[in-house]
């Protein structure tokens, strides 16, 4: 199996070792997805944002018809493919863009807007196997809802999960169900906790999404679902800035109501703080979000991700601190 030849188990006193010696994953001071990546495949691995043409349960009458309340009529993969190309197309595509910043030789298909287990089994396992069968693609990511895995469609990743590199994005956002209820995602954290289990009983990785800065979350309400996630059997997440993209109802609510926008130097103490606390053996795929220049209407400095990035890197040198330093306090 696969998973069999790449799984690696970081005990806590491994892992206190190694951050005592290094302080850092390669050159961060968090378990970056770059780091975890070049330990399984040895080199750097890119990812190809595709459009599967899939709807979404919370767009097409089944539970809602606007989506998510921040969702954009792309399904929030902004910068993925065009929907019109074929699979094998939009790979290359991908890759053509990519050569222009780097020279990548393996990628995983990332299947990113909507609901991407969201269809008749026959067609899931047709497009994931198209995507496999291009040269140097040696795994595949798939972004989902935790009302679209049944089982049926669980055993289909199973198989998926035995022959190459996968794993199972989830749009979780939050633990509370108030908050999600204010973003339409249209299930409960009990359903997410009841997928998860049956997802890692066929071991099958999972990387679940959190929004940081939901209107009327405190801070304390954003450590509870870190605290969550961080007990949880969950291999990924990736934390996300609360950011406005232009013609979502996310778009009307903030005109309406001016709710407080996180601000960069406030967000970046958060992520630190968030990453104190987060499992050291939880990857970190991405630590903000944004739109494109284009889409986005707030917050502007969000499109300075090397600038954020290069904050979180200074504030964690500052406390000389590192992801999962308070982790053994809040368990």
């Amino acid at each position: 199996m696969f998973q069999s030849a790449i799984s690696s188990k970081i005990n806590n006193t491994s892992y206190k070792k190694e951050v005592n010696d290094k302080l850092h994953w390669l050159d961060k001071r968090y378990h970056t997805l770059n780091y975890e990546l070049r330990k399984i495949f040895g080199e750097k691995v890119f990812k190809l944002s595709l459009d599967g043409g899939f709807t979404c349960p919370n767009r097409d009458g089944k539970i809602g018809i606007n989506g998510c309340i921040f969702c954009s009529d792309k399904g929030s993969g902004e910068y993925a493919s065009d929907r019109n190309l074929s699979i094998q197309k939009q790979i290359q595509y991908q890759i053509n863009i990519l050569k222009n910043k780097w020279n990548g030789k393996k990628y995983i298909a990332y299947f990113q807007n909507f609901t991407n287990t969201y269809a008749p089994i026959n067609i899931l396992k047709e497009k994931y196997e198209t995507a496999l069968s291009y040269k140097n693609v040696v795994g595949l990511a798939i972004a989902t809802r935790a009302d679209c895995l049944d089982d049926d469609v669980i055993d289909l990743l199973e198989k998926f999960n035995k022959k190459t590199y996968l794993w199972v994005e989830i749009g979780l956002q939050t633990i509370h169900d108030k908050s999600a209820k204010f973003l339409r995602r249209g299930y409960d954290f009990s359903l997410f906790e009841e997928k998860v289990k049956k997802l890692r009983e066929k071991n099958i990785n999972i990387v679940t999404h959190l929004i940081l800065g939901i209107p009327n979350e405190t801070k304390e309400m954003m450590f509870e679902s870190i605290d969550k996630i961080s007990e949880m059997d969950i291999q990924g997440v990736k934390l996300h800035l609360l950011h406005i993209i232009k013609g979502t109802d996310l778009e009307k609510y903030y005109l309406e109501n001016k709710f407080k926008l996180l601000e960069k130097e406030e967000y970046i103490h958060l992520i630190c703080d968030i990453l104190e606390r987060l499992n050291p053996k939880i990857t970190v795929h991405r630590v903000t979000g944004d739109g494109s220049k284009d889409t986005l209407l707030e917050p502007w400095w969000s499109l300075d991700k090397r600038s954020i990035l290069n904050g979180i890197d200074k504030e964690l040198k500052s406390r000389n601190s590192y992801q999962g330093k308070y982790f053994q306090k809040t368990k």
